[in-house]
Parts: structure tokens; sequence; C-alpha cells
């Protein structure tokens, strides 16, 4: 039987740690946004370079594909980086792994920044993947590290910071790829180094944040460490006493270690690993990117409004975290993108009320912020236990980073042969996936660890799943068809 989660205080230790951390995807957002607005004189830049090797101009499509593909590989470098999320988490540490793959943000930031100088787009193509590594492993060892810290009454609420981190470094590079900043002819190469301040104040901040105790207890056995990392993180001996019974109970429920090959076929990961798939497919193929960022690519201001949404909803967010939970927001989140692109697809039918689609694109986005945005990254470090759950958070950013790039390379092809009605398929895949956590997902809000794997371990999860495994695959099947 679990023991009652302990309710337990904001500290400066805490609080600095989580701050620390979420720097990285603050780094991520950066280099989301700032290369939409100079584009055109990096396209020229490309251009330029070819002239000089080639003595002709490089032809459009090429450089449209050469654009594309320079934009593109940082989600591909991210999915490649996802990979190796177990490995380091595992081996070094939560907080550590953070700092060692710190490094590849850097001399990502520096290739992309010495491409001008060089007078090479190949380095700057290179930076971009060597960042999209960096973009990867990020964003599944943030999450994992903060909900290892954070008390369970704060843990959702502290991890929709990665979320809003990485939307406000989406505004931030917006803002500093303006003509009228540093997205010039002569600056703009600056303007990529500029993500090497967070990147470093990480470096000077985050090594005196102390490691997580779940993994210095659970992981290496390292008791007296994990105590000391507790009482800097929750200030007093009686929240470290009754949080680290917690922990010693659920190491006594956890194996040493879960390789790979068989996280996928152990039976008490069955019903999580089906949730973690159908939640975060459900989020990236619901049209959110679609709309926000691909079909209102052209529309003034359209790109700078999902990052605005979720900088300015933050403390909704974060209220509604532990008082509504993961659970309600996911399905509200849902429903409400359904009704929006079924919305959007009678708007984008009639002339007459395109006027309404700044209106709609607005409630898309606040729908996918306040729920499926952030519990995706975040909900499968609630569902695994220990051992699982860095396999758990790389797979999780495969499924977010791989949805992204599949959605980036379909959405126009697909938009050109439906038209508005593509908004129907995304409101299809809306619909399955709040039909599926509906049936499916256990409200994780103020539970521990250990209570949370119990259910999945003693059965009740396990066994109704079992009871409806074609359920589960039809789900399955249908979301990986659309």
């Amino acid at each position: 039987m679990s023991l009652t989660p302990t309710q337990s205080h904001l500290t400066a230790t805490l609080l600095t740690s989580i701050l620390a951390a979420v720097l990285g995807s603050l780094q991520i957002g950066y280099h989301t946004g700032n290369v939409n607005a100079p584009a055109k004189i990096i396209e020229e830049f490309f251009n330029h370079t070819w002239t000089a090797r080639h003595n002709q101009s490089m032809p459009d499509h090429s450089l449209t594909l050469l654009w594309s593909l320079s934009v593109s590989i940082k989600d591909f470098g991210a999915l490649l980086g996802s990979l190796g999320v177990k490995y380091v988490a595992d081996s070094y540490g939560r907080r550590n792994s953070i700092l060692i793959v710190n490094c590849l943000s850097v001399v990502g930031a520096c290739l992309m920044s010495a491409s001008k100088a060089s007078e090479s787009f190949e380095v700057l193509i290179l930076g971009r993947l060597v960042f999209g590594l960096f973009c990867g492993l990020v964003m599944s060892l943030n999450p994992l590290y903060i909900q290892e810290v954070s008390p369970t009454n704060l843990r959702g609420a502290f991890a929709t910071l990665n979320q809003v981190s990485f939307a406000s470094g989406i505004l931030v590079g917006m803002v500093a790829g303006l003509e009228t900043v540093l997205g010039t002819e002569h600056y703009w190469a600056m303007m990529l180094s500029l993500s090497l301040i967070p990147a470093l104040t990480q470096y000077l901040v985050l090594p005196f944040c102390p490691e997580s105790p779940r993994y210095l207890l659970i992981n290496r056995g390292e008791e007296s460490k994990a105590e000391a990392a507790l009482l800097r993180l929750r200030g007093r001996t009686e929240k470290v006493f009754a949080e680290l019974e917690e922990m010693k109970e659920e190491a006594g429920h956890t194996q040493a270690g879960v390789a790979i090959h068989d996280f996928f076929k152990k039976r008490s990961y069955k019903q999580p690993i089906i949730i973690v798939l159908i939640v975060n497919l459900g989020s990236q193929l619901s049209g959110f990117n679609a709309v926000s960022l691909l079909h209102f690519n052209s529309k003034s201001g359209m790109k700078n409004v999902s990052s605005v949404t979720a900088v300015l909803f933050f403390p909704l967010q974060f209220f509604l975290m532990e008082r509504a939970g993961r659970r309600r927001l996911l399905l509200t989140g849902f429903i409400s993108i359904a009704v929006c692109n079924l919305l959007m697809t009678i708007v984008d039918s009639c002339p007459e009320l395109r006027s309404l689609q700044v209106l709609l694109v607005f409630c898309l986005i606040s729908a996918y912020e306040l729920g499926p945005g952030p519990i995706s990254w975040f909900i499968a470090a609630e569902l695994f236990d220990q051992p699982g759950r860095p396999i758990a958070m790389a797979f999780t950013s495969m499924l977010n980073w791989g949805g992204k790039f599949v959605l980036a390379l379909l959405f126009p092809p697909l938009l050109k042969i439906c038209g508005a009605y593509v908004y129907l398929l995304f409101m299809t895949v809306a619909l399955l996936a709040f039909t599926f956590t509906w049936i499916r997902l256990p409200e994780t809000k103020g539970r521990t660890f250990d209570d949370i794997a119990e259910e999945f371990r003693g059965g009740t999860a396990e066994n109704s799943c079992s009871r409806n495994t074609s359920l589960c695959h039809f789900y399955i099947i249908s979301l990986s068809f659309l």
C-alpha cells in the first residue's frame, strides 16, 4: 500500500533548479522562432555562396529545397537525439545529463554563427543538425529532472514551465529576427549566436543545483546523497523523511534496470505505452502545428499567436494543472480542438466567413496550450516507474519530434488535395484521442509515482486493457493510418 503523498511548498533551491533546467527549452524555442523573419536574407546568403563557387545563381527550386532542409533538419536531428536519452540519463544522472548535452547547443550555435564568416551554408545546416540533437535530448531530460525533483502536489504545475520556456524562446527569437532588431544582412549571424547566453548561464547555475533524489536512491542506491539532495529541495526534515520513505517503497517494487527491448515486452508497461502513443500522436496530428505554423505562415502576425498565447496562459495553466488534473485538461483540450477543426472547415469553405479564422486559430491554440501541448511532453514521466521512465521520455520525444517532421512534409500536399476538408482529418484524430483518453487514462494528479505504477502492476488498468485489447489496437491503427 502506497504512502500518502506529502504536501510540500516552494523553496528557493527547488525554484532555481527548475528555472536553470528550462533554460534548455528556452534555447530550443529561440532557434525555432528566429529563422522566420530573416529567411529571405539567409536565402540570399545561400545564393551568394553558391554563385561565388559556381559562377551562376542557384536555381529557385534548389534554393527552396535547400532552405526547407535547413529549417527541417533541426527536427530530424531531434528525432535522432531522442535515441540517446536513456543512456545519458541513467549513466550520468538527470542534472548532469542536461549539462553534458548542453555542449551540443553551444557547438550548434557556434557553427550557425560561423557560417557567414566561413561563407558556407553547409556549416549552418550542420549547426542546425547538431542543435537538433540537443533538442531531442533536452526536451526529454528537462521534464524527467523537473518531475523527479518536484513534490507530488506541485509536479504537474512545474512541468508546464518547460513548455512556457519553449514558447518564450520562440517569442524572443521572433523579436530578435526582425529586420529592425538583428534580422539584417550584417547581424543575422550574430542573432544566431544569442542562444549562447542561456546556455552559458545554465553552466553557471545548474552545477550548484541538487541531482534528482530518486536517481540517487533508486538508480544508484546512495541513500545519504538522496537525503541531502531532498533536504536542499524541501527545506524541512519532516518532509525529507516522509518522501524518502515513499522512494524506498518505490525502490522495493522496481527492478534495477530495463533494457529497451524489454521495455516494449513488459506486461505492466503495455497500457502506459499505448496511452503515451495516443496522447502524443493525438497532440501532434490534431491540427495545431499545421494551423498555427504552416497554413498561416504567410499571414502577418499569425506565427506569433502560439508563443504569445502560451506565455499569457501560463498562470491559468499553472493553476489548473493541479486543480483540474491532467485527464480533465486533456479531454477538454482534445474535444475543443476537434470542434475548432470542424469550424475551420466551415469557415475556410465560405469566403464570407474568412474573417473568423483568426478567432478560431486563437481558440485552437488556447485549447492546445491548456491541455495536450504541455501534458503530452511530461505525462510519460508520471505513468512509468523509475527504470522505465527514461525510455518512456525518449519515446515521447521521438513521437513529438517525429510527428512535427512528418506533418511538415505531409500537410502541404494534403492541403492541395483536400482543401478545407483537411481539417476534418485533424478533427478525426482529436476525437480518437479524446475517446481513448476518456476510456483509458487514469488521473495522475496528487498521486505518487509508485501509486500510479501500482495501478498498472496490480491490475485494474492492466485487466481493463486486456478485456478491451481490440479497442486499444483500433485506436493505434486508426491514428497511425491517419
